[in-house]
């Protein structure tokens, strides 16, 4: 065994009194400067850097062999610890340096497709298929390491609240209702499939019924569907069930969890209780269930302003019974015309006809604003507390311009860094609707799944007017990411049919899809509901990325691959027909 592989610390746990002592080191070559008779090495280890001094004087054989080392050589070093004559602010050990007594190079690298550094500039596809180059850089594997702390600090918290960690299954039954499932064949059951999890929504529930009380896993779900900044098709969510709780319960407990977790991660003392939101006060005012209240710009009602208007096109938007609202982005001259035009695209991809703007100076300027009048000019102003700025406004159905508007609202404040990124702004959103009809399959649709339980005051209408029902439920908002979803859960059988039903299920579907579980409804369940989190949203946030792929391991790209493994992949005909699967080719 090389005496070299045994370090003595890693490189930034050197301290003063190890000046003079003789120490080991292992890691990478992160680079080398020859400088006549010495050559110096930046070694780079999992904490951080430490520069390897070699001195030709001193020992011929080894100045020669550390000046044919290469970028990401894998080498062991052993030598003497001593001050440096000119220390280095950038680095944490920039006051030491380590004199080389032996070398041993371990492996050596071919030239590297990208550089391991922070500001290599590669593009992400590159990064991504070298993402184990790519996670040698410290604030790469940092981000990795604070997702495991995070993980730490959610375990012991929970642990001492006394719930229990469990294990659910990976490989069961498909009951398509949401997304998509991602299926798995069965080989020794011909033609039937297993689905991965979308949630362990079920088992959690029954473990409740086994009288587990306090339940929850960190796990890995599963979910096809289109992908995002925020979104990947495998993700880690934080699971917790809990038995004789209500909402309340439920808030009370995770506003507790929330407080220790962010005081351990990033040493903020979040004040209690956190706000809470209703489902409609967050559409109306920001146009997202999932608002950032970090800064302004609330959607403003503007159909007053534009009744009896001589702009015909928002007057007869208003006769119409259409809904007319704006957002106001303060300052003078924030917007250039050219990210003006591009603001109007944008807002027709979220699905707007147009995107009409106000420009408030000494003389209005903007899109409509040769169109208005002395009054509507003024109506703005005064909704604009009269300072300078620009409105953007969008007229259509009610529903279409908060979607237009919220998303907009979240794409200025992005572009113009309109909130302080360090800051964490935490709300609950709660009485949520319980349904939505479906136009295209003409059946109404849970809008979180299945088994939340309605509002006790709104059971009345479950047969004559399903719309009116708001669930027991609550989505914890944090810096306008739904970081975590939840509900208390239907524990009756006899109601949990009803609910199938107005889901449009036959009692027959309804026993296909979850009969195991409607059966097990009847041995006594007891009151109980939960909540998960992303774990890899909840690393993003603390990470101060936007990119969910900066704090997964190996993620997949946008187009659901993994660039690196080149996954997903053809199966070869052996495997397809110990699966009896046929592939049938696209003739396009």
């Amino acid at each position: 065994m090389s005496n070299l592989l045994k370090r003595s610390c890693y490189s930034t746990e050197i301290s003063s009194d190890l000046i003079g002592k003789e120490l080991v080191f292992n890691g990478w070559v992160a680079g080398k400067r020859n400088l006549g008779s010495l050559v110096f090495v930046d070694l780079r280890d999992r904490e951080g850097i430490l520069q390897l001094v070699f001195d030709k004087e001193l020992n011929e054989e080894l100045y020669a062999k550390a000046s044919k080392l290469g970028r990401e050589y894998v080498i062991g070093v052993k030598g003497f610890l001593r001050k440096r004559d000119t220390a280095n602010a950038d680095l944490i050990t920039g006051e030491v340096e380590l004199k080389v007594t032996e070398l041993e190079i371990f492996s050596t690298s071919a030239v590297p497709p990208i550089h391991v550094r922070e500001d290599d500039g590669a593009k992400e596809e590159l990064r991504l298929k070298y993402r184990y180059l790519d996670l040698r850089k410290k604030k790469n594997m940092d981000r990795l390491r604070l997702r495991a702390k995070i993980n730490r600090v959610l375990r012991e918290y929970l642990a001492n609240e006394g719930f229990i960690e469990f294990e659910t299954p990976i490989l069961n039954k498909t009951t398509p209702e949401g997304a998509r499932d991602y299926l798995v064949p069965s080989r020794v059951n011909p033609g039937k499939f297993y689905a991965l999890p979308q949630s362990p929504q079920i088992f959690k529930q029954l473990l409740m019924i086994a009288g587990a009380d306090r339940y929850y896993q960190i796990t890995r779900c599963f979910r096809d569907e289109d992908l995002r900044a925020d979104r990947q098709p495998e993700f880690t969510q934080l699971d917790i069930e809990m038995s004789f709780i209500d909402q309340e319960g439920v808030m009370e407990l995770n506003e507790g969890l929330m407080k220790h977790l962010f005081k351990e991660i990033v040493g903020v003392d979040l004040p209690l209780p956190l706000r809470r939101m209703s489902y409609h006060e967050a559409m109306e005012r920001y146009g997202s269930d999932k608002p950032d209240t970090r800064y302004g710009m609330e959607l403003l009602p503007l159909e007053d302003v534009f009744r009896d208007s001589e702009f015909r096109v928002f007057a007869s938007a208003v006769e119409e019974g259409k809904s007319i609202r704006g957002i106001f982005v303060p300052g003078e001259g924030v917007f250039s015309s050219k990210e003006l035009k591009n603001l109007e695209k944008m807002a027709k991809t979220y699905g707007a006809a147009g995107l009409a703007t106000v420009i408030l100076e000494e003389e209005p300027k903007g899109s409509i604003a040769k169109f208005l009048g002395e009054k509507e000019i003024a109506a703005l102003r005064s909704l604009a507390g009269g300072e300078k700025g620009t409105f953007f406004i969008v007229s259509d159905e009610k529903k279409a311009v908060l979607t237009v508007l919220g998303n907009l609202r979240g794409s200025i404040a992005r572009q113009k860094e309109l909130y302080d990124p360090k800051q964490f702004d935490l709300i609950w959103i709660v009485d949520f609707p319980a349904f939505h009809f479906d136009e295209e399959a003409q059946r109404y649709v849970a809008e979180h799944h299945p088994f939340t339980m309605p509002k006790e005051e709104d059971l009345a209408y479950l047969e004559i007017d399903p719309l009116r029902i708001k669930a027991d439920c609550y989505d914890l908002v944090i810096n306008g990411f739904e970081t975590a979803s939840g509900s208390i859960r239907i524990h009756d059988s006899k109601l949990q049919a009803k609910i199938f039903d107005v889901l449009g299920f036959t009692k027959e579907s309804a026993n296909q899809r979850f009969g195991f579980f409607i059966d097990a409804l009847k041995y006594g369940t007891p009151p109980h509901g939960g909540i998960a989190y992303g774990i890899d949203r909840l690393t993003m946030i603390f990470s101060e990325t936007e990119n969910i792929r900066d704090v997964i391991a190996f993620p997949k790209s946008l187009q659901a691959t993994c660039l690196m493994s080149d996954a997903p992949s053809y199966a070869d005909d052996k495997q397809l027909e110990e699966l009896h699967i046929r592939v049938i080719k696209n003739e396009d």
